[in-house]
């Protein structure tokens, strides 16, 4: 499942940083925590691989 949006595709980045253990946890905020609480390893990864360059800055 692709990204629709720019920060989305980022958020999902943040959240699979720390599931890989990368980054913290407790850095995490709003959306990435969200994902990294709901989410899977693999959707994350899928989501965050998502070409940036069609996609809007934000889902209108």
């Amino acid at each position: 499942m692709p990204a629709q949006s720019k920060a989305q595709q980022k958020a999902a980045g943040a959240a699979l940083s720390a599931k890989r253990g990368d980054t913290k946890v407790k850095d995490l905020q709003g959306a990435s925590k969200q994902m990294y609480k709901s989410m899977s390893e693999k959707e994350l990864d899928d989501l965050a691989s998502t070409k940036r360059k069609s996609l809007p800055d934000k889902k209108g």
